[in-house]
């Protein structure tokens, strides 16, 4: 008899691993198997189903959008795209100045970044480098991937698109860094697939004042953060900074494939007609996701959730008193466990086993990223959950 493993690994491309369960349904922040096992998504498809799943606002916005137009070309535009757009600009506070692209992923939306960063060049063309952080990830298309500060994934793809430099994610770095031939700083405010680590403080503050003083551009690639994951609505608003331009995808539209780059000022003039483009990109249906899961964040206090809930959680994990948990890094509902050994592929495989979907971004962390709608029930059974794999690893 044939399994679904025998059809993935006969007709699926071999780039992942092999997958861990065939998932068919899902309510809330639980997703069930074909056999019918049931699991707790304490990852939320990496940061992107900030409603949980089948979420009845975003299965609505959905199904009336599909009814209605789900693609046209860039060559008309739709109300939820405009609408979508002047949204972004108000909780991303560009002003009028703003102005927004729209993708496809995250991948896409640090690709059109790559671009901006090389029309910033100047007048002379003197500006040709830019900084990014090592072990950072931006994606893996060949400009999103050179940008990603991991050498390791470079080495099957060189020679990957040049001018990146990859510096430490210190204040002492990137001052020893800059000079008037830096076009654009890219960071990313927490490193969610290095482990959830955030900037150090101050980081991102003297990146501002350190590209304003040389005409870079300051890029955040907020893919994991944004969209409330930190209790923000970009991860940047908790420093007062104004950043150039700032990267958005995975929770966007709750699973809807998006992204999104927004520009303030100046960088907003910086591409012009035919520099770049997206067939699929800012399509009805994506943009009308969109729009149901940003309104639904908003009117339902998923921010203050956010925050509540991811300060309820680092307690609950201190409460495990387990040997191996040696903290919690991370801001709101994006979090990484600190483990005294390197057992979080183990933790995370007795997890599975125990019913609980979390991520092991490296052999000593892991990650919880759970829908931002999860109460006090969910907790509870992720304490449970996550206790049985603990004792099961210990």
């Amino acid at each position: 008899m044939t399994t679904w493993q025998d059809n993935e690994a006969h007709d699926m491309m071999r780039t992942f691993a092999p997958t861990q369960a065939l998932l068919v349904r899902g309510d809330g922040a639980y997703v069930e198997d074909g056999d019918g096992t049931r699991y707790l998504d304490f990852l939320g498809g990496i940061a992107v189903n900030v409603l949980g799943h089948a979420h009845p606002v975003l299965v609505e916005a959905v199904s009336e959008q599909a009814k209605a137009l789900i693609h046209v070309s860039n060559y008309f535009a739709t109300p939820p795209q405009l609408e979508l757009a002047a949204r972004l600009k108000r909780l991303a506070c560009t002003g009028d100045a703003g102005r927004v692209f729209f993708a496809n992923s995250g991948t896409e939306a640090n690709e059109a970044a790559f671009k901006l960063a090389r029309l910033n060049r100047g007048d002379d063309g003197r500006r040709t480098r830019i900084l990014s952080m090592k072990d950072s990830f931006h994606g893996r298309t060949m400009g999103a991937l050179a940008l990603t500060g991991k050498p390791a994934m470079h080495s099957d793809f060189e020679p990957l698109p040049g001018g990146v430099e990859y510096i430490d994610t210190t204040i002492e770095a990137l001052e020893a860094a800059m000079d008037e031939q830096v076009a654009a700083v890219i960071v990313e405010p927490i490193k969610g697939e290095a482990g959830v680590y955030e900037v150090p403080d101050g980081f991102l503050e003297r990146a501002r004042a350190l590209t304003s003083e040389v005409g870079a551009l300051l890029i955040i690639d907020e893919i994991q953060t944004g969209v409330g994951r930190t209790g923000d609505w970009f991860a940047y608003q908790a420093t007062g900074i104004t950043p150039d331009a700032v990267t958005v995808a995975k929770g966007i539209a709750g699973g809807v494939p998006m992204g999104a780059i927004i520009t303030f000022g100046a960088t907003s003039e910086l591409f012009h007609p035919g520099q770049h483009g997206t067939t699929f990109g800012g399509n009805p249906l994506a943009t009308a996701a969109a729009n149901a899961v940003l309104g639904e964040i908003e009117s339902a206090g998923l921010l203050e959730n956010a925050r509540q809930r991811g300060e309820q959680l680092r307690e609950v994990i201190a409460g495990l008193g387990s040997p191996l948990i040696t903290g919690v890094r991370g801001r709101g509902l994006l979090l990484g466990i600190a483990l005294a050994k390197p057992v979080a592929p183990a933790i995370h495989a007795a997890a599975l086993s125990a019913g609980l979907i979390v991520n092991a971004p490296n052999a000593e962390t892991i990650r919880l990223a759970p829908p931002l709608i999860i109460g006090d029930a969910e907790i509870a059974d992720f304490e449970k959950r996550f206790r049985v794999a603990l004792d099961a690893v210990s």
